[in-house]
């Protein structure tokens, strides 16, 4: 309890109520309040989460910090919301990179500043809603709901195609959605009248059925992920987003479909799951190897990131889909890892974007020599980006490709080709951005990085060393859950 109030529903409703508050600043005269109160807001929302951490009990699998109330009682609907070992890292990710995206925007944003940081605020706790909602129906409410923000983000403080940017955005995760609403409607049907989850586990559905089912669910999850062949919006969405936006987009709104899979797909659908696991593995490995290679020819730094991003996420759910211990707590080491990763490297091309308005690699080179701080901040977020061991990016990856060798060595083999292409494309980046002799007098006359863009990049590289070296508070809390869930899908193996 805090303030004699729930956990979970302060961590939810303190952003979105500091978010209306933000919003009633109103106009640009207003914007230093709007800039203090959203920060004010957004720590706060961090420092709430924290006791879903240090009050969690890792030996068991039930869910914790449960609030259940009436909600729609004509339908048997509820505000039904709790956190497992699954979900309570993503929670506490959403929250932390919250109050960044706040500092990131703090001088950059000079239009629109309340209704822009209300966005942020919003959404972080529409999200947590996400990862928290155990009522199907609460779920799909929170994960339409934080479509807005993100279009308006997009929309409004854009790039010069931010408009067909986010529609696209829209479009694509829309119409995935609409066929997850289909199933969990069926599944209701089928349930004799609940929408709640964990109800839909203990459903008995024909082959058939489940496959369908799967279907949907897929049609939802993968293109939040994005898994290939439905990845084809990310790229544009972040090229033309402001950097907070791409910086939430990586971090924390990919990560939301990979926990669809977790969450839905496997335990309500395991004979469908493990009958398509195939499938999914070849997806996987496809989105690692071609993606990969697609980064490569990139000439934009946050396209370059972006299909990183992609890359990235194939090994989350060729972790998931190989059903080992190894393969699933790596995958999810991997996503929080890639929040940390990507979210910095984002923030780090929003630096030189705020300084030169260009993210042409081309334009830049020999930013070392007036920026030595920031190049050396870069630097360990490109290593991690690579993998580097001591750094998190190695952490999940290693974990699941050890996973993969136990299923099958190509699985892991063309899984590590990741570890070959992510070094390719992120060091030739940063060598052409950063090494060098200045290349004109746009560099020449960059300044070092700001006492706030610092104060970001400190609490980055904390987090990135800090789980590279020692990753086991990460690693222990999902233990159980993910065992639980893998005895699950054990008891309804395909012969």
């Amino acid at each position: 309890m805090i303030f004699g109030l729930p956990v979970i529903s302060v961590a939810i409703w303190l952003p979105i109520i500091f978010g209306i508050l933000v919003l009633a600043t109103g106009d640009d005269k207003n914007a230093p309040l709007a800039r203090t109160l959203a920060l004010v807001g957004a720590t706060l929302g961090f420092l709430v989460t924290i006791p879903l951490y240090t009050g969690f009990v890792r030996d068991t699998s039930q869910m914790q910090f449960v609030e259940m109330h009436d909600w729609i009682s004509r339908f048997n609907i509820h505000y039904h919301v709790g956190v497992d070992g699954i979900s309570v890292l993503f929670i506490l990710l959403t929250a932390f990179f919250t109050p960044l995206v706040v500092l990131a925007g703090w001088k950059v944003i000079e239009k629109r500043v309340a209704q822009y940081m209300a966005c942020f605020l919003i959404m972080s706790g529409i999200m947590i809603g996400v990862f928290s909602a155990l009522d199907s129906m609460l779920f799909y409410v929170f994960w339409e709901s934080m479509l807005i923000p993100m279009f308006l983000i997009i929309g409004v403080w854009g790039g010069q195609n931010r408009v067909y940017a986010a529609v696209k955005f829209f479009l694509y995760t829309l119409l995935g959605s609409l066929l997850m609403l289909v199933a969990l409607i069926y599944l209701y049907m089928q349930t004799g009248g609940s929408f709640e989850i964990q109800d839909f586990h203990r459903v008995s559905l024909p082959m058939t059925a489940q496959i369908l089912i799967f279907i949907a669910f897929f049609l939802a999850f993968a293109v939040k992920v994005p898994m290939f062949p439905v990845h084809t919006w990310l790229p544009d969405a972040h090229v033309e987003a402001p950097t907070g936006g791409s910086v939430i987009l990586a971090a924390i709104m990919l990560k939301v479909g990979a926990y669809g899979f977790l969450r839905f797909s496997m335990p309500i659908v395991p004979d469908a799951s493990l009958k398509l696991a195939g499938v999914m593995i070849a997806l996987s490995l496809i989105a690692v190897v071609y993606i990969g290679l697609v980064a490569l020819a990139q000439s934009d730094m946050k396209k370059l990131v972006a299909y990183s991003s992609i890359a990235h996420m194939g090994f989350v759910t060729l972790g998931f889909f190989i059903f080992n211990a190894n393969g699933m707590e790596g995958a999810l080491l991997q996503m929080i890892s890639h929040g940390f990763v990507s979210g910095a490297l984002f923030l780090c091309i929003g630096v030189m974007y705020d300084r030169m308005h260009t993210r042409n690699i081309a334009d830049y080179g020999g930013v070392a020599n007036t920026m030595p701080v920031f190049a050396a901040f870069f630097m360990l977020f490109a290593m991690a980006n690579v993998g580097l061991p001591g750094t998190s990016g190695f952490v999940g990856e290693f974990i699941v490709i050890l996973g993969a060798v136990k299923v099958n060595f190509w699985y892991a083999f063309f899984a590590a080709t990741t570890l070959v292409f992510g070094a390719a494309y992120t060091l030739w980046m940063y060598k052409r951005v950063v090494f060098g002799a200045v290349a004109n007098h746009h560099v020449a006359e960059l300044t070092d990085l700001v006492l706030r863009e610092k104060l970001i990049f400190v609490i980055l590289a904390v987090a990135v060393l800090g789980m590279g070296l020692y990753p086991l508070p990460f690693s222990e809390i999902m233990h159980v859950s993910v065992n639980d869930l893998l005895v699950h899908l054990a008891r309804s193996k395909l012969p």
